[in-house]
């Protein structure tokens, strides 16, 4: 007996012919298109109504609609790619990010995506940050990822919730800058010169430009214009385009990088063999040598972030405004460069001297018989010429 047809109806097919199961298309209420498996024909049919009826209604679909189980895994695997292709030419960025999803991977990656809780993942980063010693950047940058990852997924219909916005964020002690002395750098120059000469370009780039060290060691070299003197960096941590202006300290810097290869392509590479690098073979931190070189030279607690540290605060010591600053470091808001401002305490002092004055023409305009003449208004007078009054 052949096999009866079935009439055809809107909304309703069949996934796979001659299967037997039908599957209903509609939008919901939200205008979100969702597929779901009915049964048989008729099943169809009244499933499609009756969805077709709650969204005319504005009515949620049911919670215990069935749907494909997502792991966290997928989240973290969809959240690497996307910086992947967003960051493309900041490897340092990349990887960082990358050892970040390795570290999470292993750690919720087999929790179902839907059903973890915000206290299980907040339990399982402060586990990591105890075993890791992670400092409060680190959890929070740990978090940072997985809040991509969920807004991802319910970009791409995979979750319906952040369980990540519950997870709370640890406070991060940014007051803290390590800058660099006038002795300190004529005693870093001397170990680099003598151990590391190939490595005293990169040290004077990085300490005359304030780049980033991911921009600095994902620089390329159509990103710099010699005649403008003048570095973009495409795509910065704020995800903006930004432009850095070349002293001749860093022209030179660059000039000397330019001949270790063909003026093409990466500006960091290896200027000869050894540390484990190839001549001519981009460079991708100088992880493996500046600790060395700040052990040897007796200099604690310094970084290679901290010669970032260091531009900036020059430059706030040199008189150069908050505003100017925040322009060269690529800061996104103010308060950022706010910390270096106790750097420049002379404007501060003008500031309040201006008080020195308040009200005394006005004082004087009045019908008052006081004298008020040892209370003219004065100029600041340097700190160690002022002689003390209160006893």
């Amino acid at each position: 007996m052949a096999k009866k047809e079935v009439k055809k109806v809107r909304g309703i097919y069949e996934k796979v012919p001659g299967s037997g199961v039908w599957w209903t298309r509609h939008h919901d209420a939200h205008g979100r298109l969702r597929r779901e498996k009915a049964g048989t024909p008729g099943m169809a049919v009244k499933l499609y109504q009756k969805r077709k009826v709650q969204a005319l209604q504005r009515k949620k679909l049911p919670e215990t609609l069935r749907r494909r189980e997502v792991l966290l895994s997928e989240l973290l695997a969809d959240a690497a790619e996307h910086i992947r292709q967003h960051y493309h030419g900041q490897r340092l960025g990349a990887d960082k990010k990358d050892y970040r999803y390795a570290t999470l991977k292993g750690a919720l990656g087999s929790h179902p995506a839907e059903s973890v809780t915000a206290q299980e993942i907040e339990r399982a980063l402060s586990r990591l940050a105890t075993a890791r010693k992670w400092e409060p950047a680190s959890f929070n940058r740990h978090k940072a990822f997985l809040s991509l990852a969920y807004r991802l997924g319910i970009e791409g219909e995979k979750v319906q919730s952040n369980p990540i916005r519950l997870v709370h964020r640890r406070r991060e002690n940014n007051g803290r800058i390590r800058w660099l002395t006038a002795d300190e750098e004529k005693k870093l120059r001397a170990v680099i010169q003598s151990n590391y000469p190939g490595e005293l370009s990169a040290f004077a780039l990085a300490l005359h430009t304030g780049m980033r060290r991911s921009e600095q060691y994902g620089l390329t070299w159509d990103c710099v214009d010699f005649v403008r003197r003048q570095i973009t960096i495409p795509r910065s941590k704020n995800g903006g385009i930004r432009y850095i202006p070349l002293d001749n300290t860093a022209v030179e810097a660059l000039l000397a990088l330019r001949k270790r290869g063909n003026g093409s392509g990466p500006v960091m590479v290896s200027a000869e063999s050894g540390h484990g690098h190839v001549a001519g073979q981009p460079l991708k931190t100088p992880r493996e040598w500046f600790a060395t070189v700040c052990e040897e030279a007796g200099i604690s607690d310094f970084t290679w972030h901290c010669l970032r540290h260091t531009f900036a605060s020059r430059l706030v010591m040199a008189g150069v405004g908050l505003r100017t600053v925040q322009e060269l470091m690529g800061h996104k808001t103010i308060a950022m460069t706010c910390r270096y401002a106790h750097l420049a305490p002379q404007h501060q002092l003008d500031a309040v001297s201006k008080l020195d004055g308040w009200g005394r023409e006005s004082s004087a305009e009045t019908d008052t018989k006081t004298d008020t003449s040892e209370f003219e208004p004065v100029e600041a007078t340097p700190v160690e010429n002022v002689q003390p009054t209160l006893q």
